[in-house]
């Protein structure tokens, strides 16, 4: 994207500003309420960090209702508070008088996070920018705000309120988590050094088939490996038995059309699209290495990609310029079944510029110390494949369409 579409904290004089910035701080919990990991709240420290003389009201999501970790956003403040070194006040409310009066009260470098913004229920509808405008959390907040900023990379693939509903009413920009993304993820869909390979695994078969045929139409990718239950399908797809148990689960998955669009996109790639040429199987617990043509068609699931596969895509990989994983290669949880996605990962840091999407494959990243070793890990799970995939997210429509409205450009 190119800078000038949006408008980001440098466009603004935020001295002695009110600016409420929505970041997503949404985190893995335990039944007790303790915060298991926090890497998306170090993610927004630059952007409180570069607004310390303005007056910083936090909207931010945990979880969802029906979930056990749906709950108060009080953790999130007192552990945000001690990675930025000042406090962050923990307000029991979203627009009431409580929040009003919290805001009204605030000083230059005050920082308060306010009320788990789910717990309104009109938050989680998906709605117009117009629509959102009309809701009460806007129209109780407004007066207090000067500037409005979308740091929540991560949720900005869903049209909810609290990422849409300030962006016409208020001077609107990006966080530095948002900006991060969109120049980072851009650079390695659309301008990085080639080539280029894409290595999509896991088990959102349909997302990565989307991210596979835009990156090979556009010209974005050289090559796209495939790993993981995305494999799975590409192999039946190109002709391979790969057993009932795994034809089994893929219709579990509700993928059973997806093998059809995959046959399509080999056909349509030929040679751009990297298959395993052999497999690891669960033998009780235990690795069992096959080739793809020699599959037996009995109860022992694919885990893994095999050793070859792997000593062939890790070559592919460290020849690349550019690098951008999304998924694990297997059942990574598993030890015995971690290799094709630890291997993978060490790979990708020998290219010039590699690319993490969220979700396991950036956990694997850390678990291996390896974070400082990528260009960049993506906050986002589903917004970030969505990004790759070419989809239009309605939190970055808004902020192009809001920084046309307010013609702030430098």
């Amino acid at each position: 994207m190119s800078a000038k579409e949006i408008l980001t904290i440098d466009d603004f004089d935020v001295k002695g500003k009110t600016v409420l910035v929505r970041v997503d701080i949404n985190t893995p919990m335990d039944p007790e309420g303790n915060i298991l990991d926090d890497m998306r709240i170090k993610s927004h420290i630059p952007t409180l960090v570069d607004l310390h003389e303005a007056k910083i009201v936090l909207l931010a999501h945990q979880s969802r209702p029906g979930k056990k970790d749906f709950t108060t956003m009080k953790a999130h403040a007192a552990r945000m508070s001690q990675y930025l070194g000042r406090e962050v006040k923990y307000v029991d409310d979203i627009f009431g008088t409580c929040a009003k009066n919290s805001i009204s009260a605030m000083k230059n470098g005050d920082v308060v996070l306010l009320e788990n913004v789910r717990f309104y229920s009109e938050e989680s509808m998906e709605r117009t920018v117009a629509e959102h405008a009309k809701s009460h959390l806007v129209k109780k907040l407004l007066p207090h705000l000067d500037i409005f900023l979308n740091d929540a990379f991560a949720v900005s693939h869903r049209a909810h309120l609290s990422i849409l509903g300030f962006t016409e009413a208020l001077p609107t920009g990006a966080g530095r988590v948002m900006e991060k993304e969109i120049i980072s993820l851009d650079r390695g869909i659309k301008g990085g050094a080639r080539p280029c390979i894409f290595v999509l695994g896991g088990a959102k078969v349909d997302d990565s088939l989307k991210v596979a045929e835009h990156v090979l139409i556009n010209g974005g990718a050289d090559r796209v490996l495939v790993t993981g239950v995305v494999a799975n399908v590409m192999l039946a797809a190109s002709g391979v038995d790969i057993g009932k148990v795994n034809m089994d689960f893929i219709e579990s998955q509700g993928y059973t059309e997806q093998i059809e669009k995959a046959r399509k996109v080999l056909e349509k790639f030929n040679g751009k699209v990297g298959l395993p040429i052999d497999v690891a199987l669960n033998e009780n617990g235990k690795r069992l290495e096959v080739q793809v043509g020699e599959l037996p068609n009995g109860n022992m699931p694919i885990y893994d990609i095999g050793l070859e596969t792997i000593v062939a895509f890790s070559k592919e990989i460290k020849n690349a310029k550019t690098v951008v994983l999304n998924g694990p290669a297997g059942l990574s949880e598993m030890a015995e079944f971690a290799l094709g996605t630890h291997e993978i990962i060490k790979a990708a840091i020998h290219s010039e510029y590699s690319i993490a999407g969220g979700g396991h494959i950036s956990a694997e990243i850390r678990n291996l110390g390896f974070e400082n070793k990528f260009s960049h890990l993506s906050t986002g799970g589903g917004a970030c494949i969505d990004y790759l995939a070419g989809e239009k997210l309605p939190g970055v429509v808004a902020l192009k369409e809001a920084a046309a409205i307010h013609k702030l450009h430098k």
